[in-house]
């Protein structure tokens, strides 16, 4: 009877302390989670851009001053490093300053592969269509039947199976080497895709670019036509704007500039021979690449200190746009080149190491 009476009792303990429980976990207000930052995107035609310190990150400090001893070392002009679009770092060298123009150089091509696409979701243009639907028979010096085989995607994806000897853009340089899709090589003819847009949309191709896209998303900058290469110059917080456009895939505050399959698509491998290539999009994370200038696949990511999800522009003499969706961070580069003797755009020692400095900061 006694072992009978302290069982009751211990089971109306339970119970009291059970009740007592439920009853103050009703009477307090859940914490609500934690809520994600919104994405910023700086007003056209204004010097406004707000900022985030390195401090409200969590960032290393510390670090700060040798990423910018580095940059200054390597002749860069501007720096930028920006997350959920708001300015963290917006550092100018060597004279340079947040007015000055520089060149984009292959950096650009980003620029003509999203005018593409916008031509495409227009109904202008489709990147499945042999070029010479746009260009007219014989805009090259191949047999017409090897021509027909090239269509914009091929030089979206540098799979036009063009001789790559010489970088002038003429038709008599534009010779056959290997049927199109069949071989990749980093070559100028993708310009040809600039002569496509202009055709398909029935203006001049800087035109349509500033209608479209510098215009909608406050860049300033103008494309320089040069003999040989066509490159854009603007200032750095232009190539911001650009990268936090590419950051979020297309889309500029509330409106879709270019459609996302299309830059999903830019910025996934465009072609099983290099699959760190995209639509003029350089991507890391993949198993091997190519590089510039050669047939030779290295094996491993382009920058494998950096992180895996980061998709570039890339230019001669080290112009990077440098795009995180993992770190929701964009970071811009312009300058003379890190290396006087090698200026030609190259997979060097400096993507590695200016990616150490930058770890170096933000982890």
């Amino acid at each position: 009877m006694k072992n009978i009476t302290i069982i009751t009792t211990l089971l109306l303990t339970v119970a009291f302390i059970s009740c007592k429980k439920d009853t103050s976990s009703a009477d307090v207000t859940p914490t609500p989670p934690a809520t994600t930052e919104a994405m910023y995107f700086p007003p056209n035609n204004s010097s406004v851009w707000e900022t985030k310190s390195i401090t409200s990150l969590g960032w290393n400090q510390n670090a700060v001053q040798p990423l910018k001893d580095y940059l200054n070392q390597i002749n860069t002009k501007s720096f930028m490093i920006l997350v959920n679009g708001r300015i963290v770092m917006e550092e100018y060298f060597n004279g340079h300053n947040a007015t000055a123009t520089w060149e984009w150089n292959s950096a650009g091509k980003t620029l003509v592969s999203a005018m593409t696409g916008i031509a495409q979701q227009e109904g202008l243009l489709n990147i499945n269509t042999r070029a010479s639907q746009y260009l007219g028979f014989g805009w090259t010096s191949e047999p017409l039947a090897k021509e027909n085989l090239i269509t914009s995607k091929n030089l979206l994806s540098m799979t036009s199976g063009i001789n790559d000897a010489n970088e002038l853009v003429i038709t008599a340089n534009l010779t056959y080497l290997a049927d199109a899709g069949t071989r990749w090589s980093y070559h100028n003819v993708f310009q040809k895709l600039m002569d496509v847009v202009a055709a398909a949309s029935n203006q001049n191709f800087e035109t349509y670019f500033n209608n479209k896209l510098k215009n909608k998303i406050g860049m300033e900058g103008f494309w320089n036509y040069g003999l040989i290469y066509k490159i854009y110059h603007s200032n750095t917080r232009s190539m911001a704007r650009f990268g936090v456009l590419a950051l979020n895939k297309g889309k500029w505050m509330n409106e879709q500039i270019l459609n996302e399959p299309f830059f999903n698509e830019s910025i996934n491998a465009s072609q099983n021979i290099n699959p760190s290539y995209g639509y003029l999009w350089w991507l890391n994370g993949k198993p091997n690449y190519m590089v510039p200038g050669g047939q030779t696949m290295f094996q491993g990511s382009l920058i494998p200190n950096a992180p895996s999800d980061l998709y570039a522009a890339m230019g001669a003499k080290d112009q990077r746009i440098y795009v995180v969706p993992s770190k929701k961070m964009v970071v811009v580069r312009m300058g003379e080149p890190s290396d006087p003797l090698n200026p030609s755009f190259a997979l060097s020692g400096f993507d590695s190491t200016i990616w150490t400095k930058i770890n170096a900061v933000i982890n």
